[in-house]
């Protein structure tokens, strides 16, 4: 009787914990079904409507990235040149300022300070005046040149549009 169940162990092997038991699944065949035609043709167009609005989508995007580069390489450089120009006029007017230092200081009466004092004020108003407008026509400059490929991009967007 050993031998019964030790030759039914040998052929029937127990699964062990790692092992998946195994199931022998009945062999189903699939009927073969064909899709109607009209079915078929939907199912392409929708294929090649969807393609199409993706490319076109694909291509809307790198236009807009385009745009967006050349914005902001614009905005960039008008905003380094507004800097540099800022900076300018700062050493402009501290170089001023000490020299006015300077003449104040050689003076020998209270209207000779007075007078180099109008001078300096006056000076100073026209150049600042003068800073000013540099100053907004740069900034005007940048806005108007970093705006252009925005309208640029909304000009050529709307004569695509039917």
């Amino acid at each position: 009787m050993t031998e019964a169940i030790e030759s039914k162990s040998k052929s029937k092997a127990a699964p062990t914990a790692f092992e998946m038991p195994k199931f022998e699944l009945p062999n189903f065949e699939i009927p073969k079904m064909e899709i109607p035609a009209a079915f078929r043709e939907l199912a392409e167009k929708s294929v090649s409507q969807a393609k199409e609005t993706y490319e076109k989508m694909k291509s809307a995007a790198e236009e807009a990235t385009d745009v967006l580069e050349d914005t902001y390489a614009t905005a960039t450089k008008g905003a380094s040149d507004y800097g540099l120009k800022v900076i300018e006029a700062a050493r402009a007017n501290t170089n001023a300022a000490f020299d006015f230092a300077t003449q104040i200081m050689t003076v020998k009466s209270l209207s000779e300070m007075v007078e180099l004092s109008t001078a300096h004020t006056r000076k100073q108003f026209e150049t600042f005046t003068g800073q000013s407008k540099e100053l907004a026509a740069i900034a005007q400059k940048v806005a108007t040149e970093s705006a252009e490929p925005v309208k640029e991009s909304w000009g050529k967007a709307f004569k695509k549009t039917p």
